[in-house]
């Protein structure tokens, strides 16, 4: 293989610029030429597309987001734009494509590889929610940066006397939010995987905390909360009782337990930054990894972590695994968190 292409599409995560320089770094310690891909999916049908060399990943390593740009491309669903996607990579001699995303963007390569253009997929979304990989480029930063926000709201709910209910981020899924929670020791961890009760899960364990002589209380709640997905098991009870976004939340905590409440919506800062050292490095992995698969001659993959192994698997056997919640570490946070 004499040109490989690279993007990064969906969701920006911390660690994507450093899968990007692996893969750039790789292909030029091959001799093979690597064509960057800006704004994902998007670019590859506009032709957004220039030659990257050792010397443009210089200093990207420590970045947050993703140098190359990234966007949400839908229209890529189709068989036109698909096409069109495939002309481009002609047109530029690009003979395989690294990407990085989310599970949306593993589909988009799995498209493309059935249309004559290999593709090698890696997991980079801060949310942890790729059901083929334990672990996904960008959710330990993003989860430290939860823990840093999360204890400086702790300490004016400390000056005060009151309760913090903190909306975090994680799509459909309550993996940051549980480790966030367990990490910054929050009274109450609310996820959509896991069927929760108002009077058990918030006003009876802030009862307990009070018991213990706690003044101040840290409620996190996953975003996926609120959205009317079949995943999220607390949809109905959260429209059966008046509760639509995290402001609500906050009032019926402040109404049923007495104690001042406060939302907090930490926002998209959970996607910024530098990455940490652990993305960092199984960016660099997984990065160096694909290119070889490819040069190699193998794709249809997606490059994923299973435990501490960089393995892969074949893209349309990965798209159909489950990722089963962990209820041991859930049920290990409402033990000793108070």
């Amino acid at each position: 293989m004499k040109t490989i292409g690279v993007l990064t599409s969906g969701g920006d995560a911390q660690g994507m610029n450093a899968a990007v320089r692996a893969v750039v770094r790789t292909c030029v310690a091959e001799n093979i030429t690597v064509m960057g891909i800006r704004e994902g999916y998007k670019g590859l049908i506009e032709g957004n597309i220039q030659e990257l060399t050792a010397r443009d990943v210089c200093d990207i390593l420590g970045r947050g987001g993703t140098f190359l740009r990234s966007a949400r491309c839908p229209e890529f669903k189709t068989e036109e734009k698909i096409q069109e996607a495939v002309h481009t990579c002609k047109e530029f001699g690009i003979e395989g494509i690294v990407v990085i995303g989310g599970d949306g963007s593993f589909r988009g390569a799995r498209d493309l590889t059935l249309h004559g253009i290999p593709c090698v997929a890696m997991p980079g979304t801060i949310d942890n929610d790729i059901v083929c990989s334990d672990y996904t480029i960008g959710f330990d930063t993003a989860v430290n940066i939860c823990i840093d926000l999360i204890d400086k709201l702790r300490d004016t709910c400390n000056s005060h006397n009151r309760c913090s209910v903190v909306q975090i981020m994680g799509k459909n899924a309550g993996w940051v939010t549980l480790e966030a929670g367990i990490a910054a020791g929050a009274t109450s961890i609310i996820v959509p995987e896991v069927e929760f009760d108002f009077q058990r899960d918030i006003v009876d364990r802030i009862a307990r905390g009070k018991r213990y002589g706690k003044n101040h209380f840290i409620v996190l709640v996953s975003e996926g909360l609120f959205f009317d997905v079949p995943s999220n098991k607390n949809y109905k009870y959260c429209v059966d009782n008046g509760i639509a976004n995290i402001a609500d939340f906050a009032k019926r905590v402040e109404k049923e337990t007495g104690v001042e409440s406060r939302e907090a919506i930490l926002g998209h800062v959970q996607r910024g930054g530098a990455p940490s050292a652990k993305d960092r490095v199984i960016a660099t992995e997984m990065g160096n990894y694909c290119v070889n698969l490819l040069k190699n001659g193998i794709s249809n993959r997606v490059v994923v972590m299973k435990e501490t192994d960089i393995i892969d698997l074949d893209i349309l056997e990965a798209l159909k695994m489950e990722k089963p919640f962990d209820f041991k570490k859930y049920e290990m946070a409402n033990m000793i968190n108070i």
